[in-house]
């Protein structure tokens, strides 16, 4: 049922005549007429007003899905305070921001993939015979370089999350689209989906094959601890263009999933985020921890593949745990 049809229905519901409709709330009577016509849309302080003379949720006017009246969530309280509404306009510009910072997100995640490559490659470099640099010259330079890739890939980060503050409460999901932005959003979703499903493909083969460089050093170059330095430093260089490439083509998705609080946005997945923020935290502390303590970079990159394989079941553990929580409760 469209708003037009649930205006006319409501109204009649309450025995008012379009006047005096339009008398509560400020508004003249072709102006109602003209909304249970569908020759105009209410604005939203109308639709808020709608919702408390007429004692239903701004859900129930909004979604056309909604068949049934739900009764508003407090007879005194303003509905703006609780929930915000998301105009076409500013959906559109949170689409169209987080399409044009895909690129800096996407080298930005990448850099801190690839920032070990570097002390990897002086590090193996130093130990083969006729080598022009030392040991610690080598540890020395890597570290520079890793720590320099990290603090420019930092700033950025700081930088590009400074620039959707004012977008933090689309990720909380404290928002509802106003009417009509819904169809809008999922048509700007379906443009993309062909991009989007190709990159992902892709992005999904080139993590895969990234450990086919470590066991080809096996099968040909078993003694060879250089060739085990560049292999890892190729395993990193494809995880960090397979990641790429998930970002690149996923932000301008992921704003659509966000408004449309879909996929990794629905309220359930945005409960989890928090564990695994600090999961993936504490696996990177470790990481580090080990590598600088036991400088075996080469041999340290095994920790991200085991995490991965855990985090599924930590995941797996933490929805068994909230569904027997929402059992007991």
């Amino acid at each position: 049922m469209i708003l037009a049809d649930k205006i006319t229905a409501l109204r009649r519901q309450h025995g008012w005549s379009q006047e005096e409709l339009a008398g509560q709330l400020g508004v003249s009577r072709q102006a109602v007429s003209k909304w249970e016509s569908a020759s105009a849309i209410p604005d939203l302080e109308r639709i808020l007003k709608m919702s408390q003379i007429f004692e239903v949720s701004t859900d129930y006017l909004l979604k056309e899905e909604l068949e049934e009246a739900e009764v508003s969530v407090s007879s005194g309280e303003d509905p703006a305070e609780c929930v915000r509404n998301v105009s076409l306009e500013e959906a559109n510009e949170f689409i169209e921001k987080k399409k044009r910072m895909a690129l800096s997100q996407a080298l930005d995640v990448a850099a801190y993939i690839l920032c070990p490559v570097p002390l990897i490659f002086l590090a193996g470099y130093a130990e083969l015979d006729g080598a022009r640099i030392s040991e610690e010259a080598a540890a020395g330079f890597g570290c520079i370089t890793l720590l320099l890739i990290v603090g420019i890939a930092t700033v950025v980060a700081i930088l590009n999350g400074s620039r959707m503050e004012k977008y933090e409460y689309l990720k909380k999901g404290n928002f509802r689209l106003q009417y009509g932005v819904e169809g809008i959003v999922r048509k700007s979703k379906e443009e993309m989906a062909g991009t989007y499903r190709t990159c992902a493909a892709a992005g999904t083969f080139l993590c895969i094959i990234s450990a086919v460089p470590i066991f080809l050093m096996f099968c040909f170059w078993e003694d060879n601890d250089f060739a085990g330095v560049i292999s890892v430093d190729i395993l990193l260089l494809l995880v960090a263009v397979g990641v790429f490439l998930f970002i690149w083509a996923g932000e301008g998705w992921g704003a659509c999933q966000i408004l449309l609080q879909e996929g990794e946005f629905t309220p359930e997945e945005q409960a989890r985020k928090p564990v695994f923020k600090i999961y993936w935290c504490v696996i990177t502390a470790i990481y580090l921890g080990i590598s600088f303590l036991t400088f075996e970079w080469h041999k340290t990159w095994i920790i991200w593949p085991c995490a991965g394989v855990l985090a599924g079941a930590v995941k797996t553990i933490e929805r068994m745990w909230r569904r027997s929580r929402r059992k007991i409760d």
